[in-house]
């Protein structure tokens, strides 16, 4: 069959692409992108035909995606992160269903390293309990909604994930985000601008408080920023890491015996 990879290509860089979608890349005789993430992976894909376009033109760039593999080339989109967290995987499964291809295009979809999870690794051990990711962008989802699920998380104590906090016209959402924070006791949290990419990123541990006062003009929050709300059982360790405990020195000795 006719071939289409969707390649995750991790947090920001090349640092967290894994094996399997390097592979995928090296077979593939087209890759498709968006812009930034082809200068990104530019010695991955020399040599390859390539597609790329700018912000806002996933359905075009899907669409030429599911069009090159329908002419027989293997060909790959590339998703930021996950495919399947805030990435392209839903699209082109859509375009892929709407237009009846099953059977004429093996679908091939490979996972990543979200920046979500390369942000928790930095700082500690932030994400042990259930959580909750949730993206402040109102472009293809109704800002109500995303109110009602960023207060229900907090109501539930999950942590929580943020993506795409505000942008420099997009600031409504990040703010209803900081009124609910403002309406909850406080959490450590952890601002985290562009992941993996070593020259550029910033980690930053702090708390609830602080995002709330400082307000809607943070100088570290913006659309390459990830947000880490802990929960109310999160603590910083004696060097200042973050720590959310999964519960095991509550019910287990240190020596591994039942209390």
């Amino acid at each position: 069959m006719k071939k289409l990879y969707i390649v995750s290509s991790g947090a920001g860089g090349t640092s967290y692409i894994t094996p399997e979608a390097k592979a995928a890349i090296e077979e593939c005789e087209v890759v498709v992108s968006y812009s930034k993430y082809a200068r990104e992976l530019s010695e991955l894909i020399e040599g390859k035909e390539l597609y790329t376009s700018g912000m806002t033109h996933e359905i075009e760039r899907c669409t030429q995606a599911i069009q090159y593999a329908n002419e027989g080339k293997t060909t790959c989109i590339i998703s930021n992160g996950d495919a399947n967290v805030f990435g392209m995987a839903t699209l082109v499964v859509e375009l892929m269903d709407e237009k009846n291809l099953w059977d004429e295009i093996e679908l091939i979809s490979l996972p990543g390293v979200t920046s979500f999870l390369a942000a928790a690794a930095k700082v500690g051990a932030p994400v042990s309990q259930d959580f909750a990711v949730i993206s402040l962008s109102d472009r293809l989802t109704d800002i109500n909604m995303i109110d009602r699920r960023v207060k229900g998380a907090l109501e539930t104590d999950f942590i929580l994930g943020i993506y795409n906090p505000r942008s420099k016209k997009r600031v409504k959402p990040y703010e209803n985000f900081l009124n609910a924070l403002a309406a909850q006791e406080e959490r450590i949290a952890v601002i985290a601008q562009h992941v993996g990419r070593s020259e550029k990123e910033k980690i930053t541990i702090t708390t609830t408080t602080e995002l709330v006062d400082t307000g809607v003009d943070h100088p570290d929050v913006g659309m390459s920023t990830l947000i880490i709300v802990c929960n109310s059982n999160t603590k910083l360790t004696k060097n200042g890491l973050v720590l959310t405990p999964r519960g095991y020195l509550n019910k287990y000795e240190l020596s591994g015996k039942l209390k």
